[in-house]
């Protein structure tokens, strides 16, 4: 009879690691015994591991149990993440380990959902990968009747809580979805949360803290250098930029808020004949994607990016991250800085604070906490105007409800949190949008849309406040995070 590997053989074996990181050993210790764990670890620093290793060593228990029970049903270990982007990325690098995984999600078309399907019900796949939103489909929801669920990971735990920096509505089900499949061991895990988020993940998934006990790896890295330069106008940050790149042998991320900003930098680059790579989200999906294996094949790149740069990103030897722009928050601050210096070598993360930034930051944070009063507008134009919005497209729309404000997002926030909360279907290309539901009341309640303003500009006034502090900028980011 074949033995069961022991974690530390499949993490030799498997991922060719010779010891665990941390409280790694510990956590998956407590999954392989059906016990739960929030984990708080740095992005790239092996939170995936903590739920691999136990399905590995789940599936081949099985295996052998099998051999002398009747059990028919196989068991299946479920990740559960927001980011379609990666998943692909994540299945494949498992697959190329010899880990029998896959994923279901939007971007697979219908005869490869079913094959999928199918295969899921046949017992195929140790690890799935699947978004909160596909436990929509009822038939996904039937095939999957077929397996036990021994095993549910919740990647980007922070989008479960209403307080976290990615709240997703339908991350919100995920502890119905929970007890859907019997109540399994659950590990939640995330890079970023506040004490207050913690709190929440734990609550929403039906669990106490005893329950499910907070792994916390900390944050500080102490390869990374933290600085904050007050800066006056664009021509200082550009002198910045350049500094950095003669300064520091290796590759470089310089994140911007906007792409006409982006822009503007990268023309005055190519004026002084310094090569770069620049990416944003108004490139097509094709352009990204070669941008992205430019920088993570080739050493000593330059990119400008905005923030739509990062998923996927996991290139050990980045050597300094710069921010030409106020990040919005703590958070978004900390996940960019984590993309530097994974080797563990120095590298550098600077921060140009320009007090102007920060209208653009507070105009953005307009935008993204859309009223009540705009909600009910725009769902009576997409029930009154469907066929003139799907004829004219996005441009019709938004001259109705700006007028000649062109500039204003509040439309686009407003059409994907209903497209969240399944209130539309809407798809850009072509442009299509149909009505599938009523305007959740959580959509327009005025106390709770005030509520998120306020901790959208607390969580402003954080960075801004970070940007002045005079004393040790890491114990400020501790603190932040309720970090003792």
């Amino acid at each position: 009879m074949s033995q069961v590997p022991t974690p530390l053989e499949v993490l030799k074996n498997c991922f060719g690691h010779d010891t665990f990181r941390g409280p790694q050993e510990d956590i998956i210790a407590r999954t392989i015994a059906g016990e739960h764990s929030l984990v708080l670890m740095p992005t790239g620093m092996g939170k995936s591991l903590c739920y691999q290793i136990p399905a590995i060593i789940s599936s081949q228990a099985a295996s052998v149990a099998r051999k002398s029970t009747n059990e028919q049903r196989v068991p299946l270990t479920l990740v559960v993440s927001p980011l379609i982007a990666l998943m692909k990325d994540q299945v494949d690098a498992l697959v190329a380990k010899g880990v029998w995984a896959s994923f279901v999600n939007s971007s697979l078309q219908r005869d490869e959902r079913l094959s999928r399907y199918a295969g899921i019900g046949n017992g195929d796949f140790d690890i799935l990968y699947v978004t909160p939103e596909r436990f929509r489909k009822s038939d996904f929801c039937e095939v999957l009747d077929k397996r036990e669920v021994v095993l549910m990971a919740i990647d980007e735990a922070h989008c479960i809580s209403q307080w976290g920096h990615d709240f997703r509505p339908d991350y919100t089900r995920v502890g119905e979805i929970r007890q859907s499949l019997g109540s399994p061991t659950t590990i939640a895990l995330t890079a970023t949360a506040t004490p207050e988020v913690q709190k929440d993940i734990v609550a929403q998934l039906g669990l106490s803290a005893q329950e499910m006990p907070i792994f916390h790896e900390g944050i500080e890295r102490p390869n990374l250098t933290l600085s904050v330069k007050e800066v006056w106008d664009d021509d200082e940050k550009l002198e910045l930029i350049i500094d950095q790149r003669a300064r520091v042998t290796g590759s470089g991320i310089v994140y911007f808020t906007l792409i006409r900003k982006l822009m503007e930098f990268s023309d005055h680059l190519w004026e002084r004949k310094i090569p770069h790579l620049v990416y944003h989200g108004d490139l097509d999906a094709r352009q990204r994607r070669q941008i992205q294996d430019s920088f993570m094949q080739q050493e000593g790149h330059l990119v400008l990016a905005t923030n739509a740069f990062g998923m996927g990103i996991d290139k050990e030897n980045i050597r300094y991250v710069l921010h030409a722009d106020l990040p919005g928050s703590m958070e978004s601050y900390y996940q960019e800085i984590g993309r530097a210096g994974r080797d563990g070598l120095p590298s550098e993360c600077l921060l140009m604070y320009d007090e102007r930034d920060l209208a653009t930051q507070m105009e953005f944070l307009q935008w993204s906490n859309p009223d009540a009063t705009f909600y009910k507008r725009v769902f009576y134009f997409l029930e009154h105007e469907t066929e003139k919005i799907n004829a004219f497209g996005m441009e019709w729309l938004r001259e109705k409800l700006h007028f000649k404000q062109k500039h204003d997002r509040r439309l686009e926030t407003t059409l994907a949190m209903m497209k969240r909360w399944a209130v539309i279907d809407w798809s850009t290309g072509p442009f299509h949008i149909e009505i599938t539901g009523d305007l959740d009341e959580e959509l327009f309640n005025e106390q709770r849309l005030a509520e998120k303003l306020k901790r959208d500009q607390k969580k402003l006034l954080a960075i801004v406040q970070y940007s002045k502090h005079d004393g040790d900028r890491k114990a400020f980011l501790l603190d932040y995070f309720g970090i003792k």
